[in-house]
């Protein structure tokens, strides 16, 4: 069990003229956390970013602009001086932004004559295969062209009804006509077609025939593509020569675009800065040294007392072991412990890695997902990523034990058990469980422990280990009261209810052992740890008592959740196996299928195995456990400055 790093508060005053130089210290260093300056009527004011802040940020949004168009990710990173990029940052960002406009421009100008082509050839595609030179449509005085498509059919024994004079084209698949009439019969023959359904297609203006036209078209078409493709491919060797200096830039730039915006945070007068902040105490003396060195000793910093009204704005860093810290995860997923909050980081590497492998306790299910864990820890080097795969490594070391205990492999027994119906073999030939004791409800309490046989047992143990949980939830907060308002308050708050349960205890052991004289000291120690409650907590501790009960209960679900793990991978064994063995005797032909449906079906458990285990271990430490001690609510503690990945000073 640990606490936060112990924080010091610190003050920087100086003159402004060394105020560049305080701020490179203090970003260099990284270890302090700056509070936000407020107005006030002491006269000091926000001042004005640097003059260099306008330029480094509109340099910074070009570059992220053109790492987000050219998709550009975080790589292995290759470090560069940081002033050698600064230094060709301007030639660099203006080649880079310049060579993408052109390229940029060049495909959009590209993909709209593609739209463009797109469009002549479906303009074409209805005249394909009447396929008339496209200056035949116009330049007639006296003819008329229909040109166009018809629902119908038109025969010419229609059009010659109406006049002699007439050159008609058909495609009947495309219902597409061009029909050549007289002016003088033009109307009469427009009403036939249009009881036809006709509508007037548009004709290309450019001349030649539609099928040596298409081809033309899709002979352009073909060179557009590839002048595209080549442009992308253009932009895309932009990519690989510039992606190490973007991500060098963007990390540059965004240091430099911090310190100009300092001044947005801090007290400032015409000459005059106050820098107010927190940092380690174990680090307090670096800083000090760090701010002295760069400004020639012209600063002067000192430590403030931290009052008591000021412990709930104290940021908070954790101060666990490298084992602990992946813990911290699920404790930010949380809330970060206040300063004056016991962190319990290190009591969660014990009690969610054990509720997990209480629930899931299988040995197959522990070395697939351990496996898997290692796999992706190997793989991906994201810090995101890492401390998750720890945890669930941590969580199969559990299951695997617990896998051991029960003697369960992917929802097989591993050791053969005696019933009532016979005997039950097991994965290990000559493993036999062993009976230890009578449980509840008569059941055997074996070893291995057989979850599906014993149900009303191991309900019992997770309750029990539910009150152990709990019991070590009210001796958190005990410890936490007790260290900040005195051992009394902490024994009237959380320390009565450790001793109610002793209360119910003692008077249930008299009442089942017929002894009386118990029963009424458990019930007087019962009454008097409820008073203390009432004094300690009020009515609402009072009120909150059944609820201990619900708690308790809740761990139940170690086993309920646990016992549908084992049952899916049963069913999936149990099919899987009727497949192969149809016949109980040989190995038929849907053996395939049957590895199929037991690969399948035990993939799925295994997400499962992820997911369910995981999710209710996490509630019983958020709701249950932590209900009874912790609060949350610690202000993350965010120092100023900048872990460098692609640049180095």
């Amino acid at each position: 069990m640990s606490r936060p790093k112990v924080m010091t508060r610190a003050v920087i005053v100086g003159h402004k003229s060394i105020l560049k130089q305080t701020i490179e210290a203090l970003y260099d260093t990284n270890l302090f956390h700056i509070e936000d300056f407020v107005e006030d009527e002491s006269g000091f004011k926000i001042d004005k970013p640097f003059e260099n802040a306008e330029d480094v940020s509109k340099k910074l949004v070009k570059i992220r602009s053109i790492a987000n168009y050219l998709g550009i990710a975080s790589n292995e990173p290759v470090v560069q001086k940081s002033d050698t990029v600064l230094r060709e940052l301007d030639s660099k960002l203006d080649e880079l932004d310049r060579g993408i406009s052109e390229k940029t421009e060049l495909i959009i100008q590209l993909e709209n004559e593609l739209k463009d082509l797109d469009s002549q050839k479906k303009e074409l595609l209805p005249f394909l295969s009447i396929n008339l030179d496209f200056d035949y449509f116009r330049g007639y005085e006296s003819i008329k062209v229909f040109a166009g498509t018809i629902k119908g059919s038109l025969e010419e024994s229609q059009i010659s009804s109406i006049t002699k004079a007439f050159e008609l084209y058909v495609d009947p698949q495309s219902k597409s006509i061009v029909l050549f009439v007289a002016k003088t019969d033009a109307d009469r023959v427009y009403e036939l077609i249009q009881s036809l359904g006709f509508r007037e297609l548009r004709v290309p203006e450019r001349g030649g025939v539609p099928s040596e036209t298409l081809r033309l078209i899709e002979q352009k078409e073909a060179e557009v593509g590839k002048k595209i493709e080549s442009t992308k491919a253009g932009i895309d060797s932009m990519k690989s020569k510039y992606a190490d200096f973007i991500l060098a830039s963007d990390e540059v730039l965004s240091i430099e675009s911090e310190k100009a915006e300092l001044p947005l945070k801090i007290a400032t007068s015409a000459n005059a800065f106050i820098i107010d902040g927190w940092t380690p105490s174990e680090d307090y003396d670096t800083v000090v040294s760090a701010v002295n060195s760069a400004t020639a000793g012209k600063a002067y910093i000192s430590k403030l007392e931290i009052e008591e009204e000021e412990e709930e704005r104290v940021p908070v860093e954790y101060n666990n072991s490298a084992v602990v810290a992946p813990m911290q995860e699920i404790m930010d997923l949380y809330s970060r412990p206040k300063y004056t909050e016991l962190d319990p980081s290190s009591v969660l590497l014990i009690t969610f890695p054990l509720m997990y492998g209480l629930i899931l306790g299988d040995i197959g299910y522990a070395l697939i997902l351990g496996i898997l864990a290692l796999a992706i820890k190997k793989a991906v080097k994201s810090e995101a990523v890492q401390p998750l795969m720890n945890i669930l490594i941590y969580c199969q070391i559990s299951t695997f034990i617990f896998g051991i205990i029960y003697g369960e492999f992917l929802g097989f027994s591993l050791a053969s058990l005696h019933t009532a119906h016979g005997v039950v073999p097991g994965l290990i030939p000559g493993w036999e469980t062993v009976t230890l004791f009578t449980g509840l409800s008569g059941e055997h309490v074996t070893f291995p422990v057989h979850r599906t046989h014993m149900i009303m047992t191991m309900i019992g143990a997770t309750v029990t280990v539910g009150l152990l949980h709990l019991n070590l939830g009210f001796l958190l907060g005990f410890s936490n009261i007790a260290r900040h308002h005195g051992f009394m308050h902490g024994l009237l708050e959380k320390g009565s209810w450790i001793i109610i349960e002793i209360g119910v205890l003692i008077a249930a052991v008299g009442i089942l052992g017929g002894n009386s004289i118990l029963t009424y000291v458990g019930a007087a120690v019962f009454v008097i740890a409820v008073l203390m409650l009432l004094k300690g907590e009020g009515i609402q501790g009072v009120v909150e008592l059944p609820s201990l009960m619900g708690n308790a209960l809740s761990y139940s679900r170690i086993i309920a959740v646990g016992l549908s793990s084992i049952y899916i991978a049963s069913t999936v064994n149990d099919i899987a196996f009727e497949m192969i063995w149809s016949d109980h005797s040989q190995i038929g032909f849907l053996a395939i299928a049957a590895i199929i449906v037991f690969i399948l079906g035990h993939g799925l458990n295994t997400v499962l195995s992820i997911i369910a285990p995981g999710l209710h271990a996490l509630r019983l430490q958020y709701v249950e456990f932590f209900g009874k001690f912790y609060s949350g609510g610690g202000i993350v503690y965010n120092p100023f400055g900048y872990i460098r990945k692609y640049t180095e000073e």
